[in-house]
């Protein structure tokens, strides 16, 4: 079979990408025959003819694009929606590509930018210089679609391990014996104290209010504007649910990546809802400043109560809200806790 793998060139003259004129074997261009985990991808080279090459070969690949004719236009753009990962050209007006990769290594905290030179300079020194610079990988232009797509491919899984990792830091972060990041109270106090208060509400038979809160699209602003951003609207959300609730009784926990639990001690159905609906007003009515500029954010919230008078056996009740926090498996397993009323800490005998 006739070779049809086609260079990254940067002859100008060659004429425009068209599906019709660029054949490629079902081996190297044939698209995915499954769905791939999501990766942007920055092209930042000041030939258009290349950008245009390269993003269209990447979108076959299900790879989100963002193009940057400049370095200074990559690094606007990196700031203002992150990317997972970086393919620049070396020799660029202004800036070239190997300051760039330091810019870009030297500032990006939140998560790992992999860095892919693309380029025609070829030898050996010029690439040991590329990698010193912080650039992960390097192809000379003139290399097959084969290969730029594995190594891209490769980026995509490294870039991936990475979010899932600094995803479960997070989290973890908000299951350990220490109160969250984000100012709440965590996990282990919410298992230790909402079944005091549920125990407490049975015994005394006052009522008992639980609002679940999850921040809406928490995961694209993540994907945005970067994990910084997604502590600080965490700790908004905190800040202006405490201006809801009453700072004697009641309190609230972080019980996932974006998911709270307000518990309201001595609270009826109404008035969880009014609070759940002034906690709604407050975060509608401006956007939250966060250090990647102002982001506005909307909140989903569950109402859950116990009042003295329900017609369902409150073990019942008591057992959904427990069951509220072990969403998406983002929480340790309290089942326990929802067997017997029996099991619950201080669940006889409460003063």
């Amino acid at each position: 079979m006739e070779d049809l793998e086609r260079s990254v060139s940067t002859n100008t003259s060659a004429a425009p990408l068209d599906h019709s004129e660029i054949a490629f074997d079902d081996t190297d261009l044939s698209k995915p025959a499954e769905e791939r985990p999501h990766c942007r991808v920055l092209i930042v080279d000041d030939d258009e003819l290349v950008r245009a090459r390269l993003s269209w070969l990447l979108k076959t690949f299900q790879f989100e694009i963002a193009v940057a004719a400049s370095a200074q236009e990559a690094l606007r753009i990196i700031s203002e929606n992150p990317c997972h990962i970086v393919v620049t050209d070396w020799q660029m007006p202004d800036m070239d590509g190997l300051s760039l990769c330091r810019h870009v290594r030297n500032g990006s905290k939140d998560r790992y930018v992999y860095l892919l030179m693309l380029t025609v300079r070829n030898n050996k020194e010029d690439i040991l210089t590329g990698l010193a610079a912080g650039a992960d990988d390097y192809i000379v232009k003139g290399a097959s679609v084969r290969e730029l797509i594995a190594r891209l491919e490769v980026a995509r899984r490294i870039t991936c391990v990475d979010s899932s990792l600094r995803t479960a830091d997070r989290e973890n972060r908000c299951l350990s014996p220490a109160d969250s990041p984000s100012g709440a109270h965590n996990l282990h106090y919410l298992v230790e104290h909402l079944p005091r208060e549920l125990g407490r509400s049975q015994r005394y038979g006052h009522p008992l209010a639980v609002l679940s809160c999850e921040i809406d699209e928490f995961n694209l602003i993540i994907e945005r504007f970067g994990p910084v951003a997604g502590d600080d609207v965490l700790r908004a959300f905190v800040a202006r649910s405490a201006g809801c609730i009453r700072s004697t009784s009641d309190w609230l926990a972080q019980t996932g990546e974006q998911e709270f639990m307000i518990v309201l001690p001595e609270t009826p159905v109404r008035g969880a809802h009014r609070v759940a609906e002034k906690l709604r007003q407050i975060l509608a009515t401006e956007p939250v400043a966060t250090r990647a500029g102002p982001i506005r954010i909307s909140v989903s919230i569950g109402v859950t109560a116990v009042e003295p008078n329900h017609e369902l056996d409150a073990s019942v009740r008591i057992g959904d809200m427990l069951r509220a926090a072990d969403r998406h498996n983002s929480t340790a397993n309290l089942s326990a806790f929802i067997k017997s009323p029996k099991a619950w800490p201080g669940g006889n005998g409460i003063n």
